[in-house]
Protein backbone atom coordinates (compact mmCIF):
# COMPACT_ATOMS: atom_id res chain seq x y z
CA UNK A 1 0.00 0.00 0.00
CA UNK A 2 1.42 3.66 -1.08
CA UNK A 3 -0.81 5.28 1.31
CA UNK A 4 0.44 7.19 4.38
CA UNK A 5 -0.67 5.62 8.09
CA UNK A 6 -2.17 9.34 8.10
CA UNK A 7 -3.84 9.26 4.94
CA UNK A 8 -5.04 5.69 6.16
CA UNK A 9 -6.46 7.00 9.68
CA UNK A 10 -7.93 9.36 8.55
CA UNK A 11 -10.30 6.89 6.27
CA UNK A 12 -10.24 4.34 9.10
CA UNK A 13 -11.29 6.91 11.41
CA UNK A 14 -14.14 8.71 9.08
CA UNK A 15 -15.98 4.88 8.37
CA UNK A 16 -15.76 4.36 12.67
CA UNK A 17 -16.95 8.16 13.29
CA UNK A 18 -19.77 7.41 10.41
CA UNK A 19 -20.63 3.84 12.48
CA UNK A 20 -20.91 5.95 15.79
CA UNK A 21 -17.16 4.41 16.93
CA UNK A 22 -14.60 5.66 18.98
CA UNK A 23 -11.57 6.15 16.44
CA UNK A 24 -8.15 4.11 16.97
CA UNK A 25 -4.90 5.42 18.44
CA UNK A 26 -2.04 5.76 16.32
CA UNK A 27 -0.36 2.49 17.48
CA UNK A 28 -3.97 0.14 16.38
CA UNK A 29 -4.12 2.41 12.93
CA UNK A 30 -0.60 1.24 12.05
CA UNK A 31 -1.51 -2.01 13.09
CA UNK A 32 -4.35 -2.33 11.14
CA UNK A 33 -2.95 -0.44 8.20
CA UNK A 34 -0.45 -3.48 8.24
CA UNK A 35 -3.40 -5.97 8.75
CA UNK A 36 -4.90 -4.80 5.55
CA UNK A 37 -1.75 -4.64 2.91
CA UNK A 38 -1.22 -7.98 4.23
CA UNK A 39 -4.78 -9.08 3.77
CA UNK A 40 -4.93 -7.60 0.17
CA UNK A 41 -1.55 -9.44 -1.35
CA UNK A 42 -2.82 -12.80 0.09
CA UNK A 43 -6.27 -12.53 -1.17
CA UNK A 44 -4.24 -11.65 -4.64
CA UNK A 45 -3.69 -15.20 -4.79
CA UNK A 46 -5.40 -17.09 -2.35
CA UNK A 47 -9.28 -16.71 -1.86
CA UNK A 48 -9.10 -15.28 1.68
CA UNK A 49 -12.35 -13.13 1.21
CA UNK A 50 -14.48 -12.26 -1.38
CA UNK A 51 -14.58 -8.91 -0.84
CA UNK A 52 -11.32 -7.19 -2.42
CA UNK A 53 -11.02 -3.63 -2.77
CA UNK A 54 -9.59 -1.44 0.27
CA UNK A 55 -12.30 0.23 0.70
CA UNK A 56 -15.19 -2.52 1.53
CA UNK A 57 -12.91 -4.25 3.06
CA UNK A 58 -12.22 -1.44 5.52
CA UNK A 59 -16.26 -0.71 5.99
CA UNK A 60 -17.62 -4.02 5.63
CA UNK A 61 -15.31 -5.98 7.73
CA UNK A 62 -12.79 -4.02 9.76
CA UNK A 63 -15.42 -1.59 10.94
CA UNK A 64 -18.02 -4.17 11.91
CA UNK A 65 -15.52 -6.17 13.78
CA UNK A 66 -14.20 -3.13 15.69
CA UNK A 67 -17.81 -3.04 16.77
CA UNK A 68 -18.19 -6.29 17.95
CA UNK A 69 -14.61 -5.87 19.35
CA UNK A 70 -16.01 -2.51 21.69
CA UNK A 71 -19.11 -4.65 22.25
CA UNK A 72 -17.53 -7.48 24.05
CA UNK A 73 -18.93 -7.61 27.65
CA UNK A 74 -16.95 -6.96 30.03
CA UNK A 75 -14.65 -10.03 31.83
CA UNK A 76 -13.94 -12.24 29.02
CA UNK A 77 -10.53 -13.64 29.17
CA UNK A 78 -10.58 -16.16 26.37
CA UNK A 79 -12.23 -16.11 22.94
CA UNK A 80 -13.31 -18.43 20.32
CA UNK A 81 -12.92 -17.38 16.90
CA UNK A 82 -14.98 -19.83 15.28
CA UNK A 83 -13.93 -20.64 11.32
CA UNK A 84 -11.82 -17.58 11.25
CA UNK A 85 -10.89 -17.06 7.96
CA UNK A 86 -9.21 -14.19 7.19
CA UNK A 87 -9.75 -13.38 10.79
CA UNK A 88 -12.82 -11.42 11.52
CA UNK A 89 -13.65 -10.92 14.16
CA UNK A 90 -10.66 -12.43 15.81
CA UNK A 91 -7.80 -10.45 14.40
CA UNK A 92 -9.57 -6.98 15.17
CA UNK A 93 -10.57 -8.35 18.69
CA UNK A 94 -7.12 -9.33 19.48
CA UNK A 95 -5.69 -6.04 18.48
CA UNK A 96 -8.64 -3.83 20.42
CA UNK A 97 -8.97 -6.26 23.15
CA UNK A 98 -5.07 -6.96 24.01
CA UNK A 99 -6.50 -8.90 27.47
CA UNK A 100 -8.23 -11.04 25.98
CA UNK A 101 -6.53 -14.52 25.01
CA UNK A 102 -7.82 -15.49 21.00
CA UNK A 103 -7.69 -18.53 19.37
CA UNK A 104 -8.02 -18.57 15.84
CA UNK A 105 -10.35 -21.65 14.10
CA UNK A 106 -9.65 -22.21 10.56
CA UNK A 107 -9.68 -25.65 8.74
CA UNK A 108 -8.97 -24.49 5.60
CA UNK A 109 -4.71 -24.37 5.54
CA UNK A 110 -4.26 -21.61 3.35
CA UNK A 111 -6.40 -19.76 5.34
CA UNK A 112 -4.81 -20.88 8.27
CA UNK A 113 -1.43 -20.16 7.00
CA UNK A 114 -2.60 -16.73 6.36
CA UNK A 115 -3.70 -16.43 9.79
CA UNK A 116 -0.35 -17.47 11.27
CA UNK A 117 1.30 -15.19 9.16
CA UNK A 118 -0.69 -12.16 10.48
CA UNK A 119 0.01 -13.03 13.97
CA UNK A 120 3.04 -13.29 13.41
CA UNK A 121 3.78 -9.90 10.97
CA UNK A 122 0.61 -8.06 13.66
CA UNK A 123 2.82 -9.44 17.27
CA UNK A 124 -0.51 -10.10 18.18
CA UNK A 125 -0.80 -13.14 21.18
CA UNK A 126 -3.72 -15.10 19.68
CA UNK A 127 -3.43 -18.49 18.96
CA UNK A 128 -4.30 -20.20 15.52
CA UNK A 129 -6.04 -24.21 15.63
CA UNK A 130 -5.70 -25.17 12.22
CA UNK A 131 -8.12 -27.83 12.82
CA UNK A 132 -12.07 -27.82 13.04
CA UNK A 133 -13.12 -25.77 15.83
CA UNK A 134 -15.86 -28.83 16.98
CA UNK A 135 -13.08 -31.03 17.78
CA UNK A 136 -11.34 -28.66 20.59
CA UNK A 137 -12.04 -29.98 24.14
CA UNK A 138 -11.34 -26.47 25.81
CA UNK A 139 -14.25 -24.25 26.51
CA UNK A 140 -14.35 -20.26 26.11
CA UNK A 141 -15.09 -17.39 27.67
CA UNK A 142 -16.72 -16.71 24.08
CA UNK A 143 -17.05 -17.87 21.36
CA UNK A 144 -17.83 -15.54 18.06
CA UNK A 145 -18.82 -16.67 14.59
CA UNK A 146 -19.44 -14.77 11.31
CA UNK A 147 -19.93 -15.88 8.12
CA UNK A 148 -19.07 -19.68 8.12
CA UNK A 149 -20.07 -22.34 5.89
CA UNK A 150 -23.56 -23.85 7.12
CA UNK A 151 -24.12 -21.42 9.92
CA UNK A 152 -26.87 -23.52 12.13
CA UNK A 153 -24.88 -26.43 12.47
CA UNK A 154 -21.72 -24.28 12.98
CA UNK A 155 -23.32 -22.26 15.81
CA UNK A 156 -24.58 -25.88 17.33
CA UNK A 157 -21.00 -26.85 17.85
CA UNK A 158 -19.97 -23.15 18.46
CA UNK A 159 -22.69 -23.65 21.66
CA UNK A 160 -20.96 -26.44 22.94
CA UNK A 161 -17.78 -24.45 23.44
CA UNK A 162 -19.00 -22.08 25.70
CA UNK A 163 -18.18 -22.38 29.18
CA UNK A 164 -20.70 -21.98 31.99
CA UNK A 165 -21.15 -18.30 32.45
CA UNK A 166 -19.81 -17.79 29.01
CA UNK A 167 -21.15 -15.89 25.76
CA UNK A 168 -21.83 -16.95 22.12
CA UNK A 169 -21.73 -14.19 20.12
CA UNK A 170 -23.35 -14.02 16.23
CA UNK A 171 -22.41 -11.55 13.29
CA UNK A 172 -25.69 -12.44 11.03
CA UNK A 173 -28.64 -10.92 9.70
CA UNK A 174 -32.19 -10.04 11.80
CA UNK A 175 -33.73 -12.37 9.40
CA UNK A 176 -31.16 -15.31 10.26
CA UNK A 177 -31.08 -14.88 13.92
CA UNK A 178 -34.05 -16.82 14.87
CA UNK A 179 -32.97 -19.89 13.22
CA UNK A 180 -29.89 -19.28 14.61
CA UNK A 181 -31.24 -19.37 18.21
CA UNK A 182 -33.16 -22.25 17.47
CA UNK A 183 -29.59 -24.40 16.38
CA UNK A 184 -28.16 -22.90 19.56
CA UNK A 185 -30.31 -25.11 21.86
CA UNK A 186 -31.33 -24.35 25.37
CA UNK A 187 -29.47 -22.78 28.18
CA UNK A 188 -28.46 -19.69 26.29
CA UNK A 189 -30.11 -16.17 27.89
CA UNK A 190 -29.96 -13.70 24.61
CA UNK A 191 -29.48 -10.35 25.29
CA UNK A 192 -31.63 -7.83 22.33
CA UNK A 193 -30.01 -7.60 19.62
CA UNK A 194 -27.79 -4.75 18.13
CA UNK A 195 -27.62 -3.16 14.66
CA UNK A 196 -24.12 -3.60 13.38
CA UNK A 197 -22.40 -0.73 12.52
CA UNK A 198 -21.29 -1.41 9.03
CA UNK A 199 -25.03 -1.54 7.32
CA UNK A 200 -28.30 -1.52 9.02
CA UNK A 201 -29.03 -5.30 8.12
CA UNK A 202 -26.25 -6.78 10.18
CA UNK A 203 -26.92 -7.73 13.50
CA UNK A 204 -24.62 -8.68 16.84
CA UNK A 205 -26.31 -11.07 18.95
CA UNK A 206 -25.12 -12.14 22.75
CA UNK A 207 -26.34 -15.06 24.59
CA UNK A 208 -24.98 -16.04 27.70
CA UNK A 209 -24.66 -19.88 29.12
CA UNK A 210 -26.22 -20.16 32.63
CA UNK A 211 -23.39 -20.36 35.29
CA UNK A 212 -24.78 -23.95 36.34
CA UNK A 213 -25.71 -25.12 33.08
CA UNK A 214 -23.57 -27.63 31.01
CA UNK A 215 -22.81 -27.16 27.54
Amino acid sequence: MSESPETFGLKLSALLNEAGLDVLDSALIISFQAYLSLLLRWNARVNLTAIRDEDSILSRHFVESIGCARALPAGIKTLLDFGSGAGFPGIPIALCRPEIAVTLAESQGKKAAFLQEAVRVLGISAKVYSGRAESLAAQFDCVTLRAVDRMPKAVKAAAALVGAGGWLALMTTGAELAGLQVAAGANLCWKPAGTQPCAGHRIIAFARRDISSPA
